[in-house]
C-alpha cells in the first residue's frame, strides 16, 4: 500500500510539472504582432505591405495608425478587420469591413489619416527626419489595451541624399541632391503654402535622381511676413543659383507648381529663358492674388467676384466660382502668354477642384498653345480628385484655411480617388521631367 502510494505521489508530481511546463510553454508562445514588408523603415511615397500574425481565428479586430506632425498635430487613422481561419490578417487582400476607409486598400490606413485638429494639414519642416507612424492592433469587442503594435518609419530622404539650406543673396529655400556626383537635372519647386516653404516633394522628387530647390516666396526665414507684389526677377535669380550648382546638368531646367504657384510657373516659363519642362498641378492660366512684376511691367491679379462665394452648411467656404474667367472680357492684362514659352508642359487637374475652375484654366491654356501653332502641352484629368494633389499616400486634406481668403475653405475630392489620383501623378511626374530634361536641346536656349 505503501508502495502505491509513493507511485501515486511520483505520478502526480510529474502531472504537474508537465502541467507547470505546458503552461510556461504557452506564456512563451508569441501573440499577435505586426509585419511591415518589405521593411519597417521606408520612403514615405513607397507602398508597405502591413500583416498581423498570431490573431484567432475569425477573430475581429480594429487597426489603428496615428503620427504626429512637426507642428505636434497628430493624424489617425481606423479600420475594422476579420482575420482569416488560421488566425492571420493580410491588409494587401483583406477588406476593411468599415471605419476610416471600406474595402481592399493596402494603404488605407495612411491615406485615410484624418487631424485631430479639423482642417490641418500635415506639416514637415524638415525632411531629413522620417514620419513615425504607429500601428496598433485592438480587438473588436473593445478595449484599450492593444493586441500588437509596430512604428513605421517613412523617410523622405533615400541614403547619402543631402539637404542644404539656401541663404544667397535675396534667395532663400532648401536644395535636395541626390546620392553620387552627377550631373543631375535640376528642378526648381514651387510648392508653398501662404508664401512659406514646403519640402516632402523636393526631397521625394530628389530620390528620383533629380537637384531640387524647394524655394520660399515670403513667410520663411528672414524673407517679408507678407509682400504687395511678386517679382519675377526673384525666381530668375533662384534659376541662375539652381543652374550653377556643380551637380545640376543644364542648361535646361525644370518647374513644378501647384494652386497659386502654378501661374507663377506659368510666367516663369513665358519670360524667363532655359526652361524645358513646367508641370503645374490645379494651376491658374492668369496670374492671381498678388501682383506680379516683369521688369518694367506689372501683370495685375486676376479679378474675383464675392458675391460667387457660399458657405456650406458645415460653416466652410466653397470658392470655385469666385475666380472669374480668364478669357473674359477684362482680364486680358492677367491672362500670361503661355505661347511664348519654348518648353513642354503637363497640367494636371482635378475634376471636384473646390478652390477654382481648374479643368477651364487647363482647357484654355491647351488652346491658347494651339492657337500659336504649339502642340507642347499634355493633360491629365483626374474625375472625382481634389485640390491639393500631392505625393502618394499623403494623408486627404479637403478642407483648409486659405491664405489669400483668410477663412477656411473646401478642396474637394473623394478620398480613396484622390489617393489614386496622388500614386498614379507621381509616376507620370516622374516620367515627365526625365524625358524632357535628360533631352532639352541647347539651341532653345
Amino acid at each position: 500500500m505503501t508502495t502505491f502510494l509513493c507511485a501515486r505521489a511520483c505520478v502526480m508530481r510529474e502531472c504537474a510539472l508537465r502541467r507547470s511546463l505546458s503552461h510556461a510553454a504557452s506564456a512563451m508562445k508569441p501573440g499577435a504582432r505586426v509585419r511591415v514588408l518589405p521593411s519597417r523603415r521606408c520612403l514615405f511615397d513607397e507602398p508597405v505591405r502591413i500583416k498581423v500574425d498570431g490573431l484567432a481565428p475569425r477573430q475581429r479586430v480594429q487597426l489603428r495608425a496615428r503620427l504626429v506632425d512637426d507642428r505636434g498635430v497628430g493624424f489617425t487613422s481606423a479600420a475594422a478587420y476579420e482575420a482569416d481561419g488560421g488566425g492571420a490578417l493580410d491588409l494587401g487582400t483583406a477588406r476593411s469591413l468599415g471605419g476610416s476607409y471600406v474595402g481592399v486598400e493596402p494603404m488605407g490606413l495612411f491615406w485615410s489619416m484624418k487631424a485631430d485638429t479639423p482642417h490641418t494639414k500635415l506639416w514637415k519642416k524638415d525632411a531629413q527626419h522620417p514620419c513615425a507612424v504607429d500601428i496598433e492592433v485592438f480587438p473588436a469587442a473593445g478595449g484599450e489595451r492593444a493586441l500588437a503594435t509596430e512604428t513605421i518609419e517613412r523617410a523622405f530622404m533615400v541614403e547619402g541624399a543631402r539637404r542644404r539650406s539656401v541663404k544667397v543673396g535675396r534667395i532663400r529655400g532648401t536644395l535636395f541632391v541626390p546620392p553620387g556626383r552627377g550631373p543631375f537635372p535640376g528642378i526648381l519647386d514651387l510648392y508653398t503654402l501662404g508664401g512659406g516653404l514646403t519640402e516632402f516633394r523636393g526631397s521625394l522628387l530628389a530620390n528620383k535622381g533629380f537637384v531640387v530647390l524647394c524655394l520660399a516666396f515670403y513667410r520663411y526665414d528672414d524673407l517679408p511676413k507678407a509682400v504687395e507684389e511678386l517679382d519675377l526677377e526673384y525666381f530668375e535669380e533662384a534659376l541662375t543659383f539652381l543652374r550653377s550648382q556643380p551637380e545640376v546638368k543644364g542648361p535646361g531646367l525644370g518647374v513644378v507648381s501647384i494652386s497659386k504657384s502654378g501661374d507663377l510657373a506659368l510666367s516663369i516659363a513665358s519670360f524667363l529663358p532655359g526652361i524645358a519642362a513646367t508641370m503645374c498641378v490645379n494651376g491658374c492660366n492668369a496670374n492671381t492674388v498678388l501682383p506680379l512684376r516683369c521688369k518694367d511691367v506689372v501683370i495685375p491679379p486676376l479679378k474675383a467676384d464675392p458675391s460667387k462665394v457660399f458657405v456650406t452648411e458645415s460653416g466652410i467656404l466653397t470658392i470655385r466660382d469666385a475666380v472669374s474667367d480668364p478669357m473674359a472680357e477684362g482680364n486680358e492684362a492677367s491672362l500670361i502668354p503661355v505661347e511664348r514659352a519654348t518648353c513642354r508642359f503637363l497640367l494636371a487637374v482635378s475634376e471636384d477642384d473646390r478652390n477654382w475652375n481648374s479643368y477651364l484654366y487647363a482647357d484654355q491654356i491647351v488652346k491658347q498653345l494651339k492657337d500659336h501653332g504649339k502642340e507642347t502641352c499634355e493633360v491629365v484629368k483626374y474625375p472625382k480628385a481634389g485640390h491639393f494633389l500631392e505625393v502618394p499616400y499623403m494623408p486627404y486634406y479637403p478642407s483648409g484655411l486659405h491664405a489669400a481668403v483668410g477663412q477656411v475653405v473646401a478642396f474637394g475630392g473623394d478620398p480613396k480617388v484622390h489617393a489614386e489620383a496622388h500614386v498614379d501623378l507621381w509616376r507620370r511626374m516622374e516620367a515627365f521631367f526625365k524625358k524632357n530634361l535628360n533631352h532639352y536641346e541647347k539651341s532653345l536656349l
